[in-house]
């Protein structure tokens, strides 16, 4: 059976899902709120699940040739001592992730999104979502009929307008955001993932993501974490902030001198929400919309992605939509629930006020490495393979090993 089916969002999940589905025959349009569908954000990781699912599209090898490989974790505090010390080796040989700019990875998944035959409508804002027997009628502000399908992926965002028709709990702000910008990268931490916490206020990340486009220059990711409302004052103290983040890593000195000032960052903050049940009839949610949290673990992409997987698994497995969606459900739970508790739980030791948590993770956290086991669950936890659709079992062919 087919469906006519709406993806509002044209962002990593929505294209996603809209190519597997176009490719499966089904009528697919994306409705996007912007006249230009666009990526936010600057850099994000693609861990062995994301890389497994960019292969099931065809796009794998695409992606690693505009990212960076990352092999290792890297983070200590700002008076040097280590914190996060994870090669991706010690759970493969070639176990990798690959980083890349937003922009490249939209890319990629729109050239292919363009060539399933599904179709995109830019300009549509949708308000109202109306649910029928037997289909869905979709509305914007003026009350005029947007489109009709028989059923809705929710696919907008962590700021998804919809998800409370689907789950009426509000999601929970985190105090804390970050400010981010693309630099040029010089090479100064090639394959590392970079990071240096002033106890659990502030961390700075430096992450390589290879090119916004095809012989592009090569370009790195930079994080500072901040909280919301403090985004001016921190804009005011520009040159001091520039100062004090090149003593806590000189080599990044000369690439912050090359900044014109706060108005090449862009400002981000985080919300947790998870949806209990992620459908009601014929409206489902997927991505960020369906299980939001802060970027800690840095699976928000390879979620979106490992979703856009399941439920096209499932349309094909189920043809009536509330029991492939409940399939889709079932298939996601366990990954979905872990890595949201998991990123409810780690953040405060990285982004918080809190005294005790900092102080309790400069003692604990590198030294989990000693015993064999915990070592191997903190990978599995970084690689995304610790429960769920994929797992360590599938470890040897995510790292390219079969």
């Amino acid at each position: 059976m087919t469906h006519d089916i709406a993806v509002i969002g044209a962002g990593v999940g929505g294209l996603a899902v809209a190519t597997l589905l176009a490719r499966a025959g089904h009528r697919v349009t994306v409705l996007e709120r912007f006249a230009e569908p666009k990526p936010v954000g600057s850099g994000l990781m693609l861990q062995p699940t994301g890389l497994a699912a960019l292969e099931r599209l065809g796009l794998r090898a695409e992606i690693a040739a505009l990212g960076a490989r990352i092999d290792r974790l890297h983070g200590t505090t700002d008076r040097g001592a280590t914190v996060m010390d994870l090669a991706y080796e010690d759970l493969a040989p070639d176990a990798h992730a690959v980083a890349v700019h937003r922009a490249a990875l939209h890319g990629v998944l729109w050239r292919a999104f363009a060539a399933s035959g599904a179709r995109i409508e830019t300009g549509r804002q949708v308000t109202a979502i109306d649910q029928r027997i037997d289909g869905v009628v979709l509305r914007d502000g003026a009350g005029a009929v947007v489109a009709e399908p028989d059923l809705v992926i929710d696919a907008s965002g962590a700021r998804s307008p919809f998800r409370a028709l689907v789950e009426p709990r509000a999601p929970r702000t985190y105090t804390y955001g970050a400010v981010w910008a693309a630099v040029p990268d010089p090479g100064i931490a090639p394959g590392v993932l970079l990071q240096r916490y002033v106890a659990a206020r502030h961390m700075l990340g430096w992450l390589p993501v290879g090119s916004a486009e095809a012989g592009g220059p090569p370009l790195a990711a930079v994080f500072w974490s901040i909280k919301p409302g403090e985004h001016a004052a921190w804009a005011a103290g520009f040159e001091a902030w520039r100062e004090q983040v090149a003593a806590l890593w000189p080599p990044i000195a000369p690439v912050l001198a090359a900044l014109s000032g706060p108005e090449d960052f862009t400002p981000a903050s985080y919300v947790q929400f998870t949806a209990r049940r992620p459908w009601r009839g014929r409206l489902v949610l997927l991505g960020d919309a369906a299980h939001a949290t802060s970027p800690q673990l840095g699976q928000g992409a390879n979620n979106a992605l490992l979703d856009a997987w399941a439920l096209a698994d499932a349309l094909a497995a189920r043809p009536e939509p509330e029991a492939a969606f409940a399939l889709y459900a079932r298939t996601r739970r366990r990954h979905v629930h872990f890595y949201q508790r998991a990123g409810a739980l780690m953040t405060p030791f990285f982004q918080s006020d809190a005294r005790a948590l900092p102080v309790l993770r400069d003692l604990v956290f590198n030294r989990m490495k000693i015993v064999p086991w915990l070592h191997r669950q903190t990978l599995l936890t970084l690689a995304g393979l610790k429960t769920g659709l994929l797992t360590h079992r599938d470890a040897p062919w995510l790292a390219g090993q079969r």
